[in-house]
């Protein structure tokens, strides 16, 4: 469940953001940037913090 939550959320702000950029400000695709980076880093040290802020709202796996 955790991890359907995690994508949701991640791929949910990838969107919203890239529809920003498009037709708010180009400036909203550092924000994209911001979550590709965090996704990046997860994969790498196996640690996220909306995985960690999902366990303290009793969101589990």
């Amino acid at each position: 469940m955790k991890n359907r939550v995690v994508r949701g959320v991640a791929g949910s702000f990838i969107l919203i953001s890239l529809l920003l950029a498009i037709y708010v400000n180009m400036n909203w695709l550092w924000f994209t940037a911001f979550v590709g980076v965090n996704l990046f880093q997860s994969s790498l040290t196996k640690w996220c913090l909306l995985e960690t802020i999902l366990e303290k709202f009793g969101i589990t796996d």
